[in-house]
């Protein structure tokens, strides 16, 4: 019975930001918890989350992390009185070692830090974070280029089979 219990695929969603692999070049990644209210965590679970406009202010004295901008639906079958604030600023839960790291590498010249997906991991929400560095307009160009010749092979290669 409980081999069947962890072979049993989880339903909870993946939210992903798509924008940022377009807008920026992605180096470091880290994992790190998120700190949701009661009503923020079952919005989570319905995938009513916008991680598009969001973004991470790294703090080292004292080391925090903090998740801005990202809009976490209200849930509505909790009522009016019992609702959050959908674009509240968000505690993020990492090791101290890690916010310092990522904070002096924000610092540098055209690094931010960028939301890059919210998942489950053990019923608990994980937030994927990277250190993202601007990409200039003929960058995405040359990217959006290189991926249509990526699908031009393909699409030959499959008609040749």
């Amino acid at each position: 019975m409980a081999d069947r219990k962890r072979q049993q695929k989880s339903v909870e969603p993946v939210i992903e930001n798509r924008k940022v692999r377009h807008d920026y070049v992605v180096g470091d990644t880290l994992e790190c918890g998120i700190e949701l209210k009661g009503t923020e965590i079952k919005s989570v679970r319905d995938a009513q989350v916008s991680l598009a406009e969001g973004w991470i202010r790294a703090e080292e004295e004292p080391p925090s992390l903090s998740l801005h901008g990202v809009h976490i639906a209200e849930y509505p079958p909790a009522g009016v009185h019992r609702q959050h604030d959908p674009t509240r600023t968000r505690r993020l839960l990492a090791h101290k070692r890690e916010i310092k790291k990522f904070a002096t590498e924000a610092r540098s010249k055209g690094a931010t830090l960028v939301p890059l997906k919210i998942y489950f991991l053990r019923g608990r929400a994980k937030l994927l974070i990277g250190i993202g560095i601007g990409k200039q307009k003929g960058d995405k160009r040359s990217d959006i280029a290189k991926r249509d010749a990526k699908r031009a092979i393909e699409r030959a290669m499959s008609r040749r089979r």
